[in-house]
């Protein structure tokens, strides 16, 4: 599933429960996944899927598993996993392949100290760039990743993992609504 996940666009989770209380001292710290941190990311991803479900966009059913196994770096953060960012390399760049945090923890900073942890690792190993896919107006998506610093990748400018990338995603069904790449700098 594509990073669109990011954080949720209400005050209330779709289940309409109030958020658990927030921690003092900002989101946990963003950190590695391990072995056995894989179901409460697989539920962390699956419950991000609702936010979608509740703007009354319907996705094709996901089984983040296969993600989880072949991205390059998966970064947690709550134990258990209440979010998580998924980076696999294309065309030389780093590819926020999805980003997602539990609803139930949204509004606290998960999404974007994720988001910036992946960029922080990125940038660690090298690579100069950070691109994603994402549904260009839902609020959570398109406009949370501009205002972070991401801009629209033309078309013209996607290298042939990216174009494969996204032919994938529309081979899933996922395209459902307009859908942009996006690239962020990542200047030292």
């Amino acid at each position: 599933m594509p990073p669109e996940e990011s954080t949720a666009g209400a005050r209330r989770p779709p289940s309409g429960r109030a958020h658990p209380p927030a921690s003092r001292g900002g989101p946990p710290p963003v950190r590695p996944m391990a072995a056995g941190d894989v179901p409460s990311a697989v539920a962390a991803s699956l419950a991000a899927d609702t936010v979608f479900a509740a703007a009354g966009v319907v996705l094709p059913p996901d089984d983040p598993r296969p993600l989880l196994e072949h991205a390059d770096a998966v970064l947690v953060t709550g134990s258990p996993v209440r979010g998580l960012a998924a980076l696999i390399a294309l065309d030389g760049a780093a590819h926020l392949e999805q980003l997602a945090v539990d609803p139930a923890y949204g509004r606290r900073g998960l999404g974007s100290a994720l988001l910036e942890a992946a960029c922080a690792h990125a940038r660690s190993r090298g690579y100069a760039a950070m691109t994603l896919t994402t549904f260009r107006d839902l609020p959570w998506n398109g406009p949370w990743y501009a205002a972070r610093g991401f801009a629209v990748l033309p078309e013209d400018r996607w290298g042939p993992g990216l174009r494969a990338q996204w032919r994938a995603e529309e081979e899933a069904g996922i395209a459902v609504l307009p859908r942009i790449a996006m690239r962020r700098p990542l200047a030292g």
